[in-house]
């Protein structure tokens, strides 16, 4: 697929109607998935010791924006696609879990990275409200000559691994608890634990928070209320790994202040004050269903007090900004993946950072089944499963 470097390439791509709607939708995800991968190769160059954060965080929004706004630009039926960022762009740093992404005015705008800091890279883009968000974690100055090591190398490598684990069990016919399960056994091979109560959600058109959920490490309250679902062909899974070095991955509010919000479209309300209105009006034209940070909307110090209401009231959501204890480390992978007739296909693109010799660990993957299981490719080439049905076919002429 194209990317924001071969955006013509992906204009003309699109010009060919698809074989089917399924097809098209699919062809939306993957290219939105295209310019979030360079965006993040990008970020990743420039998250060096000494950048600042919310230099980071401006440059990634920036760059989606360009990246989508050079595709799909022929309208439909009149209508012009829409498209642009799907998750505002989030640089979140050693144990804060995630969504950090100041404002100017904030009092921690002034946050650079330091050398051996650990740096959660998020941001996500849609095309026609078909959305790919994506996640990775990088050690700012580590290499293969002097890798990360002790718990920032146990925490990342924890987290690959379960995201890489969590991949594999996705898949038509299994259960959310199994994903829940899978990712607290490996991430306990490194001493590690999933944050607790973080939630991967079903995506559709223009809903990045489905009703089938995922739950990592949940409390005795939410192991007893939440829903268990099973996966099916045809649906899209946003999966989000957050692993912490703490030893329970409890998380908390800090001083940080929220800057991302979304619209909640199952809940209705008639805001009381004009501003509040004004504000809604905004945050529905621009942002539409998917997460914003207030940086995209015009006025600030209003944008603040108009979504007081809308907060008040649940017809926006924030994504707070929280920690897990000092000395803790939390390292996260986000990655879109489909479950299609010819099984599991991974939307966004693999992590571009993580490279086993950029962390060095004391301990390492023992367990043979859950080597078995990394080992495996997501879905079965064709060659395998015809060898399979072969076998079968086989088994069952000498039963006969």
């Amino acid at each position: 697929m194209s990317d924001t470097e071969k955006a013509p390439a992906a204009a003309a791509a699109e010009e060919k109607k698809p074989a089917s709607s399924a097809e098209a939708d699919l062809t939306k995800y993957k290219t939105a998935a295209d310019i979030v991968h360079q965006v993040t190769k990008k970020l990743i160059e420039l998250s060096v010791e000494g950048a600042k954060v919310i230099d980071l965080c401006i440059e990634g929004d920036k760059l989606i924006e360009q990246g989508t706004s050079a595709v799909y630009n022929k309208s439909v039926k009149g209508a012009k696609i829409s498209k642009g960022l799907a998750f505002p762009t989030s640089i979140s740093v050693n144990n804060c879990v995630a969504h950090f992404s100041p404002l100017a005015s904030d009092p921690q705008s002034e946050q650079v990275l330091a050398k051996d800091d650990v740096v959660k890279i998020q941001l996500g883009a849609h095309i026609d409200g078909f959305a790919a968000v994506s996640a990775e974690t990088i050690v700012v100055g580590a290499t293969p000559e002097n890798p990360a090591t002790g718990r920032r190398a146990d925490v990342v490598k924890a987290a690959w691994h379960a995201a890489e684990l969590a991949m594999r069990t996705i898949k038509v016919g299994n259960k959310n608890w199994q994903v829940t399960e899978a990712v607290n056994k490996i991430a306990s091979v490194w001493d590690c634990k999933p944050v607790e109560g973080m939630l991967s959600c079903q995506q559709t058109q223009n809903v990045v928070d489905g009703k089938k959920r995922i739950i990592l490490n949940p409390s005795e309250a939410q192991k007893r209320d939440f829903e268990t679902a099973t996966f099916a062909e045809g649906e899209v899974y946003g999966m989000d790994i957050l692993i912490s070095s703490g030893e329970d991955g409890k998380a908390r509010l800090e001083e940080s202040r929220t800057t991302i919000y979304q619209r909640d479209s199952t809940i209705t309300y008639q805001l009381k004050m004009k501003n509040s209105r004004a504000v809604f009006s905004e945050v529905q034209r621009k942002a539409g269903a998917f997460p914003f940070n207030i940086r995209s909307l015009e006025d600030e110090k209003r944008s603040r007090m108009g979504l007081q209401e809308a907060v008040q009231h649940n017809l926006v959501k924030p994504y707070e900004v929280i920690y897990t204890p000092p000395g803790t480390f939390v390292a996260g992978f986000h990655f879109t993946i489909a479950l299609l007739p010819g099984g599991p296909s991974l939307i966004t693109h693999p992590s571009i950072w993580y490279k086993p010799e950029l962390v060095k660990t004391e301990k390492e993957l023992e367990d043979e089944e859950l080597k078995a299981t990394l080992a495996r490719n997501l879905r079965e080439s064709k060659k395998n499963k015809k060898k399979k049905a072969k076998a079968e076919g086989a088994e069952e002429t000498k039963e006969d």
